[in-house]
């Protein structure tokens, strides 16, 4: 039992599963979306604040949250972006050198629910077992009306195009304006760090709308392209395979992760599906089919590319390049004969490790030689 002030609440899964805990405020509650589980054991508030998590309540399996704080430097968008948290147990206090807050605090600034003293264990295991399920946090001991009624209008995610509900309105820029490099950054829910890396490599980024058209992004004369990751149903953003097709007859280097890689799957006739649990945390093994080597990687994806190893039904022109170790599916693609690839984890690694890091650096040779 955590030491903080607290009133009763509850998870109430759409398959009638009850898990009982405690809520430090009933801000925000009720509260309904997609439950999601993920692995990290720190980076919290980078997951938090991944606009890919939007439309999720997210499940930490690490039994302890908010011991190190929050600061004003980690966060990948302006705002936490889940729509709940749920955790074993949420620490009192906090302790580094970089905090400026608790955790608890910041999440109830932004009215985001946080539910503790759940078996986490037990709720990942359920969700390991039937697939992720719809869910609503609530204040009380017991069920009520409103909480039923607040889940039953809960949307399912499949069919979901939340791409353009986190994009950027207008385009922005970061980065130096002298720099060498300009790339133009579809926002379907991009992640500073991503930014922050591209900055590093003597870029200038142009974010851009999810919307925008492929004559659009030429007009800005970039050197190469890169498709950001996001939420929702990739089939949703019906709107960018056709701008992604101009981009690629341009001959443009074209980089995506995530959302960005499922998308230019669609794009040269691949499927997508629903995973049952999804990949969410710094854990997952994937293999570089090159190379043979493995790399441990961040995720965080509810969706994925048809196919394996062998190859990805109905995109001729597609080359597997990565595979998931836990279950075969894909986690990176290329084009045969265009300077365009993707992979399905995050690179960028904010939080998770660092292994993949070198993809940002093929994408500028990519760059510079099609310069």
């Amino acid at each position: 039992m955590s030491t903080l002030h607290a009133t009763q609440g509850f998870l109430l899964l759409e398959d009638g599963t009850l898990f009982r805990g405690h809520l430090s405020t009933a801000a925000g509650v009720p509260a309904a979306a997609e439950v999601v589980f993920t692995t990290n054991m720190s980076g919290y508030q980078e997951v938090f604040t991944d606009p890919s998590f939007r439309g999720q309540i997210v499940v930490m399996t690490s039994p302890m949250i908010g011991n190190y704080g929050v600061n004003g430097e980690d966060p990948e968008s302006t705002r936490p972006q889940v729509s709940g948290v749920i955790v074993r147990e949420l620490s009192g206090g906090f302790s580094n050198w970089r905090a400026d807050g608790s955790l608890g605090a910041y999440l109830l600034d932004a009215k985001i629910p946080i539910l503790f003293d759940v078996d986490t264990r037990r709720l990942t295991r359920h969700l390991r077992t039937v697939g992720v399920l719809r869910g609503v946090i609530a204040a009380g001991a017991d069920v009520t009306p409103e909480a039923k009624a607040v889940l039953d209008a809960c949307p399912s995610m499949d069919g979901l195009d939340l791409a353009s509900v986190v994009s950027t309105r207008e385009p922005y820029h970061v980065g130096d304006a002298n720099a060498t490099r300009h790339i133009v950054a579809f926002d379907y829910g991009i992640k500073q760090n991503i930014l922050r890396l591209f900055a590093e490599r003597d870029c200038r980024v142009t974010v851009v709308p999810s919307t925008t058209t492929a004559e659009q992004a030429l007009a800005m004369n970039p050197d190469g392209i890169f498709l950001a990751n996001g939420p929702g149903d990739p089939d949703a953003v019906a709107y960018a395979p056709a701008a992604i097709r101009s981009l690629a007859d341009a001959k443009i280097p074209i980089f995506g992760i995530c959302l960005g890689h499922q998308l230019l799957g669609l794009t040269f006739g691949a499927k997508t599906f629903k995973l049952p649990y999804g990949h969410r945390g710094g854990n997952h093994p994937v293999k570089d089919l090159a190379t043979g080597k493995v790399l441990i990687t961040s995720q965080n994806h509810g969706f994925a590319v048809e196919g394996s190893e062998q190859g990805i039904p109905g995109a001729p022109d597609l080359l597997v390049t990565h595979v998931n170790l836990n279950d075969g599916s894909i986690e990176g693609l290329r084009h045969k004969s265009l300077p365009i690839f993707a992979v399905q984890f995050h690179p960028e690694a904010a939080p998770g490790p660092h292994d993949a890091r070198l993809l940002f650096d093929e994408f500028m040779a990519a760059v510079q030689k099609g310069r």
